[in-house]
């Protein structure tokens, strides 16, 4: 098979992955991309591959007559995630996975150390200098609050809840998750949206997974918020479009909102002014939480994983759109 890669590599992970394609041919584009937000460039050799491993462009996918198999080097898929290209890769027999398992742990781990941090009031307690015994000294310890026993929702249940669910189950917290379609293996308590407005009220905590679709790009609104009982604790590792900004900013403000702990926002990076980055309570990461030592390398083992998979004829991990 002929594979095309677009993922800018080097180094370890660009040796593993020449060499792992073997007897494949790898083709590796002229101009890589960095970043899974960036456009790619047209390549014509593009139109040999079978196989794209990276964030092929949908000019390049539609011009394309031999490509069956895309497997993206990131979790979201939003620029596939429309009408028009599901009918496209139905009719072009396409088959789409994505890198879900490399970014599950760290993502879970990352909204994890938001909790812990939280409860344990580290904002406040890293940022005073007050000696051993006094009023602050005093009231700073007596603040933290373990979450034990508390009830978190998590807004959208995949692979990376799956990870953080064990995280949590020391603490014998209440789960509940979100999920349009439950399909019953979920292992906790599940509602739909539609049950969603009587839970509000109940919950310490709301940890955003959503994706960026039309169904949940602004989900967390201002009715969402209000909603919530007072100090309730909101965090977000899914996409900053599932989230009204403003009503967010508000909340905080009024003191209604605990605390917001977000690692992506709309746009990314938030300018310097923008009232988020002042709110009150409001901690922000820069789309960090996928991150972790040798990620690289993480895709490409992946990718390859997948590949010896694909070339036997095997089901694929992590398929969001199939043929």
């Amino acid at each position: 098979m002929t594979l095309f890669s677009d993922l800018a590599l080097s180094g370890i992970a660009q040796s593993l992955l020449r060499e792992g394609v073997h007897p494949h041919t790898l083709i590796e584009a002229r101009r890589p991309t960095a970043s899974v937000l960036a456009k790619a460039e047209l390549d014509p050799a593009f139109l040999d591959a079978e196989v794209a491993f990276g964030q092929p462009d949908l000019d390049a996918i539609r011009a394309s007559s031999k490509l069956r198999w895309i497997h993206l080097t990131s979790a979201g898929y939003t620029r596939y995630d429309t009408p028009a290209f599901r009918d496209l890769a139905r009719e072009r027999g396409l088959v789409v996975t994505n890198s879900s398992h490399v970014y599950a742990q760290p993502c879970a781990e990352h909204v994890f150390a938001f909790l812990m941090a939280q409860s344990r009031c580290l904002p406040a307690q890293l940022a005073s200098s007050t000696p051993n015994g006094s009023a602050e000294w005093l009231h700073l310890r007596a603040v933290p609050r373990s979450p034990r026993g508390q009830h978190v929702l998590i807004l959208g249940f995949g692979t990376i809840a799956r990870h953080l669910l064990p995280m949590l189950a020391p603490f014998q917290m209440r789960i509940t998750a979100l999920r349009r379609n439950p399909r019953g293996d979920e292992g906790v308590p599940t509602v739909t949206p539609d049950q969603l407005a009587a839970l509000l009220p109940e919950v310490d905590h709301v940890i955003n997974i959503l994706p960026d679709n039309a169904d949940s790009r602004g989900f967390i609104d201002a009715a969402f918020l209000a909603a919530l009982r007072p100090g309730t604790v909101y965090y977000n590792i899914g996409r900053g479009t599932t989230t009204d900004q403003a009503a967010l900013d508000q909340a905080l403000r009024s003191g209604h909102l605990g605390a917001a702990w977000l690692d992506v926002t709309d746009p990314e990076p938030l300018p310097a002014e923008h009232p988020l980055r002042s709110a009150p309570n409001c901690f922000i990461t820069p789309h960090t939480a996928g991150g972790h030592h040798g990620e690289a390398e993480s895709l490409v083992r992946h990718f390859l994983a997948n590949l010896e998979r694909y070339a036997s004829g095997r089901n694929l991990l992590d398929v969001v759109i199939e043929r």
